[in-house]
């Protein structure tokens, strides 16, 4: 769009869906990583020109010199007489942690004994810029004083624990916090099921979920997410993540938990201590340790509770990172991952996106030394 000069300012999120246009939902089965900031000293230079097929652009050199392609995920290799128009909901590629050749990482994580205790405490519906609705819950729990959020797509997801009857609550109580089904209208008085037109949202069949819903483990990012940040994928993940879950065809639903563990668990000012050490020649993880912290600190029990008090066993899981399946699924398998669903950059799909040396560094080394995996099979061909 243009800005007051003139001049044509960068989009700041990934492409809205239209409703029936599935013509890029196979791109999501080659990798996890998609950021919806615009750097816009980094913008392209000349806007793309209309044209029947998609402008594409081959990933960085830096990515797919020898030294740091990475290994092809199984089962990712793209038939050849599939075609990117071909309408389809994003591919998972099936794991399963039981067994050592479960595509589910070598790593051993850091499992607690017993799942934390969470509490739902409130839900609204949130209508969104690009059409879709869904539902924001709000979330309590025994092991911090943080609010985790639950950001659900589709009304046959609910919570548990928001249901549940509370001692002494009004009717109206239960409407406030959120613990109705149908839709809720101006005069509305009771919490149970209402009979007016239009979607109710916890009554759906099971033909409506013919699979696990999609769902995305995100940690708050306010660097990467809110002051367009280019060290970092970690908006576009999140953008992209809601993309796939309001896609028309989705009858899944799905669900981002969304967990206050900025900066890979060490917090925002220890983040920004590790830029500056990133600035001085140290990569993402060397920062960290430097500062005499994990390269990773993140915990993901509060994920599954949360998961479990939204009614699921089994999830498509929407990430790069295979020693992630197991930290998800619980210290006794509470939830089972049964498919790895991958995501790759908007601009290495010539979608938009953005490209930095710093994003390009952060993702060589999330490869590199964290295990990542990133199915680069075809872009290199403009598929």
């Amino acid at each position: 769009m243009p800005g007051p000069d003139g001049t044509r300012l960068p989009p700041f999120y990934s492409p809205r869906p239209e409703a029936g246009d599935h013509s890029h939902d196979g791109d999501v089965e080659q990798a996890d990583f998609l950021v919806s900031a615009h750097n816009p000293t980094l913008a392209v230079e000349h806007p793309p020109t209309p044209s029947a097929e998609p402008q594409t652009q081959p990933p960085p050199d830096s990515l797919l010199s020898p030294a740091f392609t990475p290994p092809a995920t199984p089962g990712t290799a793209t038939p050849s007489h599939a075609t990117s128009a071909t309408p389809r909901e994003p591919r998972g590629i099936p794991v399963d942690s039981t067994v050592p050749t479960g595509g589910c990482g070598s790593k051993q994580p850091q499992l607690l004994e017993t799942l934390p205790e969470v509490e739902c405490v409130v839900r609204a519906r949130i209508p969104t810029t690009s059409g879709t609705e869904m539902f924001l819950h709000l979330y309590t729990n025994n092991v911090d004083n943080k609010e985790h959020l639950a950001i659900v797509f589709g009304g046959q997801i609910r919570s548990k624990s928001l249901d549940a009857v509370r001692e002494g609550e009004t009717e109206m109580d239960r409407l406030v916090r959120g613990a109705y089904t149908g839709r809720l209208f101006p005069g509305r008085t009771t919490s149970g099921l209402d009979t007016t037109p239009g979607p109710a949202d916890g009554q759906a069949t099971p033909s409506e979920a013919p699979q696990p819903p999609l769902v995305r483990i995100h940690s708050e990012c306010y660097t990467g997410e809110t002051v367009w940040s280019a060290r970092c994928d970690c908006g576009e993940q999140l953008d992209e993540a809601a993309r796939l879950m309001s896609l028309p065809g989705n009858q899944s639903g799905g669900i981002i938990v969304y967990l206050r563990q900025e900066g890979r668990g060490i917090g925002l000012g220890e983040k920004l201590k590790a830029y500056n050490l990133q600035d001085l020649g140290s990569d993402t993880v060397e920062a960290n340790l430097l500062l005499r912290h994990p390269a990773d600190a993140r915990s993901y029990g509060l994920a599954t509770a949360m998961l479990r008090d939204l009614g699921q066993t089994e999830i498509r899981l929407l990430t790069n990172n295979p020693d992630k399946i197991r930290a998800v699924e619980g210290p006794h398998r509470e939830i089972a991952v049964k498919e790895r669903v991958a995501m790759v950059p908007l601009s290495w799909k010539g979608r938009g996106g953005f490209r930095a040396p710093e994003v390009e560094g952060y993702l060589k080394t999330k490869i590199e030394k964290m295990g990542h995996m990133l199915d680069m099979a075809g872009l290199s061909r403009g598929t």
